[in-house]
């Protein structure tokens, strides 16, 4: 039975349109919301297993700004990398050559949500990508083996871990079951809005199982928990937003306040009742810290939604 998305009469107000460019061997799928003569592009890089379709309730509720989200390499719809391995470096160098393959380069906003936020920095860290302005959303600001749900990463760490060991058809129906995807979407949703849970626990069960094969979703994972956004904090000096959660399971707000202190021009608003799951639970007030850090566009007025 198809759940209905509390944010689909706002997307559909929007100009979407699709294309593909290859990248470092990645046939890289994406999508461009928004007006094509917009004041200010974003370019979002998005988080762990999961697609463009994830950051969508953020989107919906721009006007004026015209986003482009692709599907990261492995991911959605988007082949594998083939030059490049699917680590940090390698996904930060995807993210550098398509922004390069679009025109875009020094002329957009990138914004990286969880995962998409340790690849966003560490390419700008590096010299990658080239941004005026830094959005992260769901910052990874420490390790994740240091957060407040440590243990429940490192028991992650070794269910991936052991997928690997298993026959390959054993290891990805593993890593795609349903009672999988239902554990990490249950820890992860804090929202008491029945129906805002239940389109949540949706979303997750139909796209977080759409990765290309066994060693790409294990690769990106074992980058996700390598590195973190401290690594590279002080050398980031462009203007950054960081848009923290109160009960995020994978960085607490002593840890975003760190981060927030090391890194030479940041502003972090932690928005309160909410845990990792911003871009579905708390995207009108994401999209509005975004505005107005960025001084362009305007949001719509707030969904009716109880989260």
């Amino acid at each position: 039975m198809t759940v209905h998305s509390p944010f689909a009469s706002l997307l559909d107000e929007l100009e979407i349109t699709t294309d593909v460019v290859t990248v470092l061997g990645s046939e890289t799928h994406y999508w461009v919301y928004g007006p094509e003569d917009a004041e200010v592009t974003i370019v979002v890089a998005h988080g762990y297993r999961g697609e463009h379709h994830g950051l969508e309730p953020v989107i919906a509720q721009f006007r004026g700004v015209r986003i482009i989200g692709p599907d990261m390499p492995g991911f959605g719809d988007s082949t594998p990398l083939t030059e490049v391995g699917h680590d940090i470096p390698g996904y930060a160098a995807w993210l550098g050559q398509f922004i390069e393959a679009l025109g875009l380069t020094g002329r957009s906003i990138i914004l990286g949500h969880s995962f998409g936020s340790i690849i966003s920095t560490w390419g700008v860290a590096n010299g990658l990508l080239s941004t005026e302005k830094l959005v992260l959303v769901n910052p990874i600001a420490a390790s994740a083996l240091e957060g407040p749900n440590a243990f429940l990463t490192r028991l992650t760490m070794a269910f991936y871990a052991f997928s690997m060991k298993l026959p390959r058809r054993t290891g990805e129906w593993m890593l795609r079951h349903w009672v999988i995807v239902q554990f990490m979407s249950s820890a992860l949703t804090r929202t008491r809005d029945r129906e805002l849970r239940r389109w949540i626990h949706d979303q997750h069960h139909t796209y977080f199982g759409n990765f290309a094969d066994r060693e790409t979703v294990v690769d990106a994972f074992n980058a996700s928990v390598s590195m973190d956004i401290s690594t590279v904090g002080a050398n980031i000096d462009v203007p950054t937003l960081l848009i923290g959660a109160e009960h995020d399971s994978i960085t607490s707000v002593a840890q975003l306040e760190e981060l927030q202190a090391m890194m030479p021009n940041a502003t972090l608003h932690v928005i309160p009742d909410v845990g990792h799951l911003i871009h579905y639970e708390k995207a009108h007030v994401a999209a509005r810290y975004i505005v107005d850090f960025l001084g362009q566009g305007s949001v719509v007025d707030e969904p009716p939604i109880k989260a």
